[in-house]
């Protein structure tokens, strides 16, 4: 039996963008491309020792309203959610539901600790 969907934290769907740095040439910057409503999940942890001290790989399940191909609020793979000082990379996009009221968004999320 599915899981009803709750739609209760609000997430900034950024893409990366091609900026000039003012000298003939560019940058990368994020870009923020609306706010959407998000039903989140975590899904698996992974934690590692590095030379900086303990990183956590976080996986998420993240699920937000529908929308057609080519719509600017449909999220896509390579682009990121925000919430407060969390970064879910996206990794992958799919329909939820056979009517495309909802699409998954598989997620990553670094957390140095």
């Amino acid at each position: 039996m599915k899981r009803k969907v709750e739609l209760n934290r609000r997430l900034t769907l950024e893409r990366r963008q091609r900026i000039s740095d003012g000298a003939g040439g560019f940058a990368r910057d994020w870009v923020a491309l609306g706010e959407v409503w998000a039903d989140v999940q975590m899904r698996s942890v992974r934690v590692t020792e590095v030379s900086a001290g303990t990183t956590a790989l976080e996986r998420h399940r993240i699920i937000v309203r529908g929308a057609p191909q080519g719509d600017p609020q449909r999220p896509m793979p390579g682009q990121r959610f925000v919430e407060g000082s969390r970064i879910y990379g996206i990794e992958s996009v799919a329909e939820h539901d056979s009517a495309g009221l909802y699409l998954l968004c598989w997620t990553r999320e670094e957390v140095l600790t």
